[in-house]
């Protein structure tokens, strides 16, 4: 017979290098999901906004993402706060997609919620659907002036990144490590 106590060793010694074995596998994985160096390195991006006139719209990039920041006009607030937004696929007033005192700042991703294309609207002379907002060329998703979606396949809004006034002319868009 063998003796009790190596059997029990061999069972612990087996067990832990199966969890060392485990951990090494599953470290890496877990570790491919953070984002890189150069993701981070983007994390915040700032914006000036004495160039943007009302009406006007710029393109800049977050996280590699186009970033859409637009000066509405007052027309353009009284079409968004008019929406029922009962009516509304995903429901959300200008007032949750804008900072307290810069109602006419909205700052939004790029990106249409249905497939990732880029939408048109944000310069001058492009197709903003009937809604007046934004409108997708790939599927014919339809934003309104706050960039809530009103038409087509697109499920949510156009997303609204964490973003703060630093100034009454600067916005920093991200969070700040």
């Amino acid at each position: 017979m063998e003796d009790p106590r190596r059997r029990d060793f061999m069972n612990i010694a087996a067990i832990s290098l199966a969890g060392v074995g485990g951990l090494a596998i599953v470290l890496p994985l877990i570790n491919q999901m953070s984002p890189s160096a150069d993701v981070l390195a983007l994390s915040t991006t700032a914006v000036d906004l004495t160039k943007i006139e009302p009406g006007q719209g710029v393109v800049t990039s977050f996280r590699k993402q186009p970033l859409f920041v637009r000066n509405l006009m007052p027309k353009e607030i009284a079409e968004a706060n008019a929406v029922d937004i009962s009516t509304l696929r995903d429901p959300a007033t200008l007032a949750s997609r804008t900072k307290p005192g810069h109602e006419n700042w909205l700052i939004t991703l790029g990106v249409c919620t249905h497939l990732g294309c880029i939408p048109l609207g944000i310069h001058e002379g492009e197709n903003r659907g009937k809604f007046g907002g934004y409108f997708c060329p790939c599927h014919g998703s339809q934003y309104d002036t706050a960039a809530r979606i009103r038409q087509g396949p697109a499920p949510k809004n156009l997303l609204v990144p964490d973003y703060t006034f630093t100034s009454n002319t600067a916005v920093l868009v991200g969070k700040a490590a």
